[in-house]
């Protein structure tokens, strides 16, 4: 830790004095004298901001050869790890801005460069839920489903990416139209984290619109317990939900239930004048 950033500070501080006595020639013209001994030599401005730039590359070698020649004597006294960390280094290094690229660009909105750099992360740090996630998406945004779904599934093996995977899962069914699947994908991400509002949204829209009413005012039930719905605001949706169950009742016969359920809708909103005259 202490040699690296040793070799960071003195890379960065000749740099700096490299790069000030650049500017400094380029902007008078002025020719840079090297005298060596008995040996003098003059260059000029181009010629010497192009020297200083070389030697700005060798100092980088050298400190490159300088840690590998302390991991190789490290591995000589009996480090067995040492040169595999040199390199593990640098490939780690590699792999984390290919992953900071394709985050990058999946903000930007540019999805096949986003796929591009995670595959590239992939192969220098390994499969991670990260690279697998930022693939989701990107194959998502460009419309491309086999692959979003195989990497969604690819997912949920781990338990800090399952939730994400399983909401993934349920827009691919949406977007096929297969509400079904949706709505037990979207059920199974419930069970999961029971919190999740906009999961309970969807699948609420999902079960209405299946007529779910039993469901639905389970649904319904679930937000007010977690906290993201008023009472008050959960008493006039629940009177509404039991009143429609009423009438899919009385639609199918059972008059002494859809009573029950109408005087049940009445109970919980009794200005709710449907309810009411059902009743």
């Amino acid at each position: 830790m202490v040699w690296s950033l040793l070799k960071a500070t003195i890379f960065l501080g000749l740099v700096a004095l490299l790069s000030l006595g650049a500017v400094y020639l380029l902007e008078h013209g002025e020719s840079l004298r090297i005298v060596i001994g008995s040996v003098e030599v003059t260059v000029g401005p181009l010629a010497a901001v192009l020297a200083i730039l070389a030697f700005v590359i060798l100092v980088w070698v050298l400190l490159k050869v300088a840690g590998f020649l302390v991991a190789l004597l490290r591995f000589v006294r009996g480090d067995e790890t040492a040169i595999s960390r040199f390199f593990g280094r640098n490939r780690q290094k590699r792999g984390l801005d290919a992953l900071g690229d394709a985050l990058i660009a999946l903000a930007a909105g540019d999805p096949r460069r986003a796929l591009v750099r995670a595959a590239r992360a992939e192969r220098l740090l390994g499969a991670s839920g990260v690279t697998a996630l930022i693939e989701a998406q990107a194959a998502e945004a460009l419309g491309d489903r086999a692959r979003a779904e195989a990497a969604y599934k690819a997912l949920l093996g781990d338990d800090r990416t399952r939730v994400v995977a399983i909401r993934g899962l349920v827009r691919q069914k949406l977007a096929e139209g297969d509400e079904d699947t949706a709505l037990r994908l979207a059920e199974k991400a419930l069970e999961l984290r029971a919190d999740d509002a906009e999961t309970q949204d969807l699948v609420l829209k999902l079960q209405i619109e299946r007529e779910d009413w039993e469901g639905a005012r389970r649904t319904l039930a679930a937000k007010l317990r977690a906290g993201l719905l008023p009472r008050d605001v959960y008493r006039r949706r629940d009177a509404v939900l039991c009143y429609a169950a009423a009438r899919a009742a009385l639609e199918a016969g059972s008059i002494e239930q859809a009573r029950k359920l109408a005087a049940e809708a009445n109970r919980l909103s009794p200005d709710f004048v449907p309810a009411a005259v059902l009743e």
